[in-house]
């Protein structure tokens, strides 16, 4: 049996147990690095940490093969612990290492030394802090001894500040020891990614560019910002280790934590996929939907989205950085984010930027031509696709059922499933594009004839103008709250209703909730809602097209001249409505068909709904028979708990942000967080006041009594005529929609979900607003501006002020 490898024997599927710091070594000196030769010892060497006699034998043949390559050589022993300089954990300066071995015995014991140091107080310590097994396997290096003349530290990314243009570090001259034991004080440097030019130390002045395209090479190929060992000897730059900068990593691979505010000083906002995607996702749903996405990354290097605490948000500061590039000001800025986001962004918010190269911008620049050219191609075939899609998916949802094997699967997924989300995303982003900019630009210019209320009644109702008896034009959100009446008048079967609509649900883009088609009992509970609290749907939309109809016949009154125009305008917008409307059903759909593979996944490996905590590509290395991540589910379920026991976070978060601290505090804002700013950690003002602001939903004004509602499974406890509130809302929610008089959501936009149902059945509505499940309870007494955006505190209700802060912490 082989217990020792050379780096240049170490195959790709042998790295993982050669640890972080031997697993890395040997790849980079197959990629041509400059790596000191050497060899890996393996775990299976040793039994009870005592040496085999047989690994021993292989440790000195490789000894006296690199002695014939370089002479009269000293070595250098250190470990290689499986969990050390990994993604999880550095363990930096926890194991021994042993420098200038010449001699056959005194390796033998180096090595023994460092094996024996896994078992010290320091590791034990450590592991316990970061959640990690501390019964440690270690790998061990072994490696020709550089004579360095220079020797340093270098971080690819400002490892303080987590600034990604700047590349940092320090170093003191001779070997790398009296840096790393403190006993010297270090020269230090930072290098500009932005600037041609830098200013050095001039002990290192020679070698700066070399290190800096360096670091910037490794940064690459290794896929994270990197902490690197370096040392200079005989004029040639040599990596002596380099390992993931842990405390800028998004994910936590023992542990499950995932925290993309960690990575860099980034803006964050979740304001319209908040609504989308709802609650916690689990480490497939995050990892399938960044594999969609990926295809419309617009800057290089940056994600476009993130995950923090297992909720998604949007990075803000790439198109700010990228505006900000081409001297647009702030305000510009603040009023792009207005149209991107439907709604504004808090008073006082600080925009982080990244410091761009020319290279750089252009190539966000030739991305953006890309995606727009994508989006025109999809909008070409949208009404195909949303005619053939259903059909498609059952053949994919039979194909995947049938599949007898790991490998089948894995095919069906690669050639098949993803190639077709990833299409189906230009349909979503080309209708919601359509839809959006057109609508914003026609309520502008409605608002300036006839006024915001109006204008919102002739551009909300997007069924308006269309006979709602035959119901194929109607808005497809509206299906299924239709549905549920239609079924209990005998109008519709529960077979068409699940082939139209069974796909649709609460959490609907979670893969590991179970769609309604699923549930046998879904149809008895939807339906007991509506027998206890019947409400006439068709009715409402027959009185929202007399509205319509009474606002249109008094606005062509007063602009003849404009009636025709405006009259197109208006069919036009409501018609790429229910495009968006149309293309967002199927890719919930498409959806199912993600979840329909891991499901058949979990049958396959025995692991059943357990693959929901394995990322994508975990999964289908699974597939594949590589089971070495499994161990980490429980911790990953645990996290997944935790996550959802927390309240929703900030819509809007700047710099790095902990969920779990931000907790603690119940003064914290609930609607916005700056890590870099003292001025919004409390809201005091505005808890003082009897005023809640957010964004205009839906017209109207109404006033009556509060129903706080955390899930939509306590949705039986909204009365008939109560105002619904809520942390945000998804099609789950549609049916309890016209209980309400009123609906107020802290997390969403005027053209969110709950927006464009609220205007379609006439129901004022007030989102985004931040905080409103924190400020008010069930019972209180509010005046509901849906138009300007307002709810006004008019009378508390008499619980106790301790069960409120309860009932939402």
């Amino acid at each position: 049996m082989t217990h020792v490898y050379r780096f240049n024997e170490l195959s790709v599927e042998k790295q993982y147990l050669a640890g972080g710091k031997g697993g890395t070594l040997a790849f980079l000196f197959q990629k041509g690095y400059s790596v000191p030769n050497g060899f890996v010892i393996l775990p299976s060497a040793f039994q009870h940490d005592e040496l085999q006699p047989e690994a021993w034998e292989q440790i000195k043949d490789c000894l006296a093969a690199l002695r014939k390559d370089y002479g009269n050589a000293s070595f250098a022993i250190r470990s290689s612990g499986l969990a050390e300089d990994s993604a999880a954990a550095s363990f930096a300066g926890q194991f021994d290492t042993v420098l200038n071995l010449h001699l056959d015995d005194d390796i033998k014991e180096g090595i023994n030394t460092v094996r024996q140091s896994r078992h010290s107080r320091e590791v034990q310590s450590y592991s316990e802090v970061k959640g990690i097994d501390a019964c440690h396997e270690m790998s061990i290096v072994v490696q020709i001894m550089v004579q360095a003349v220079i020797s340093g530290v270098l971080f690819t990314v400002n490892p303080v500040t987590g600034n990604r243009h700047e590349i940092s570090g320090n170093f003191v001259l001779g070997l790398g020891e009296d840096l790393v034991s403190g006993k010297v004080n270090p020269y230090t440097f930072t290098f500009d990614r932005t600037r041609s030019i830098q200013t050095v130390p001039k002990e290192l002045k020679r070698y700066a560019r070399q290190l800096q395209k360096f670091g910037e090479r490794l940064e690459k190929e290794l896929g994270c910002p990197q902490d690197i060992e370096w040392a200079i000897a005989n004029k040639t730059l040599y990596v002596l280790q380099s390992r993931p900068i842990t405390t800028l990593l998004g994910y936590n691979l023992t542990t499950g934590e995932w925290n993309d505010s960690a990575t860099g000083n980034f803006l964050w906002s979740n304001v319209n996929f908040g609504e989308a995607i709802p609650e916690v996702m689990t480490p497939l749903t995050w990892t399938v939907q960044r594999e969609i996405y990926e295809s419309w990354a617009l800057l290089p290097g940056y994600p476009s989205s993130g995950n923090i605490g297992g909720r998604i948000y949007l990075n803000l500061s790439i198109y700010a950085s990228i505006l900000h590039s081409f001297r647009r000001s702030k305000e510009d800025i603040l009023r792009f984010f207005e149209g991107l986001l439907y709604t504004r962004l808090p008073e006082g918010v600080d925009i982080p930027v990244i410091k761009l190269t020319k290279r750089s911008i252009l190539k966000a620049l030739c991305n953006l031509v890309r995606m727009v050219y994508k989006q025109r191609q999809a909008q070409k075939t949208v009404s195909t696709f949303i005619k053939s899609n259903a059909q498609y998916c059952e053949r994919m949802q039979a194909k995947i059922k049938a599949s007898p094997t790991n490998e089948d699967l894995i095919l069906l997924w690669q050639r098949e499933l993803l190639p077709h989300l990833k299409n189906t995303v230009w349909f979503v982003m080309s209708g919601v594009t359509q839809f959006s900019n057109n609508v914003m630009r026609l309520r502008r210019e409605l608002s300036e004839l006839v006024g915001s209320d109006d204008a919102d009644r002739l551009i909300s109702g997007l069924s308006s103008s269309l006979s709602i008896e035959g119901d194929s034009e109607l808005l497809e959100s509206l299906g299924p709250v239709l549905g549920i009446s239609k079924i209990a008048a005998g109008q519709m079967s529960r077979t068409e209703y699940l082939r139209r609509y069974g796909h649709r649900g609460p959490n609907e883009f979670e893969l590991s909730v179970p769609r309604p088609a699923e549930d046998p009992n879904w149809f008895e509970d939807q339906l007991k809602q509506f027998y206890t609290s019947p409400i006439d749907v068709e009715d409402i939309l027959r009185k929202r097209q007399l509205e319509f109809k009474i606002t249109w016949n008094r606005f062509e009154t007063q602009y003849p001249q404009k009636a025709k125009s405006k009259r197109d305008q208006i069919k036009n917008v409501a018609g790429k409505g229910r495009i968006r409307e149309a293309v967002r059903s199927e890719y919930v759909r498409d959806r199912w068909l993600a979840r329909g593979f891991a499901l058949r996944a979990g049958e396959l490996t025995g692991l059943g709904e357990s693959v929901f905590f394995l990322t994508l590509d975990e999964l289908l290395d699974v597939l594949s028979g590589n089971q070495r991540v499994l161990k980490f589910i429980p911790n990953r379920k645990l996290t997944y708990q935790k996550y959802c026991s927390l309240p929703a976070y900030p819509s809007v978060i700047s710099g790095r942000f902990d969920p779990y601290e931000w907790n603690l505090k119940p003064n914290q804002r609930r609607d916005f967080f700056d890590a870099n700013s003292c001025d919004v950690i409390t809201n005091v003002k505005e808890s003082t006041m009897n005023t809640i602001v957010g964004s205009p939903g839906s017209a109207g004004r109404i006033e009556g009594i509060v129903r706080c509602i955390k899930t939509i499974t306590e949705g039986d406890q909204l009365q008939k005529g109560e105002i619904l509130v809520t942390s945000q809302t998804d099609i789950a929610w549609t049916p309890l929609f016209p209980r309400a008089c009123a609906i107020i959501t802290d997390v969403g936009a005027p053209l969110s979900h709950a927006a464009v149902i609220a205007r379609e059945l006439g129901i004022p509505a007030v989102l985004g607003c931040g905080n409103a499940m924190f400020r008010l309870k069930t019972g209180d007494r509010v005046l509901v501006d849906g138009g300007r955006g307002f709810v006004s505190i008019l009378g508390k209700s008499s619980t106790r002020a301790s069960d409120r802060f309860d009932a939402h912490e």
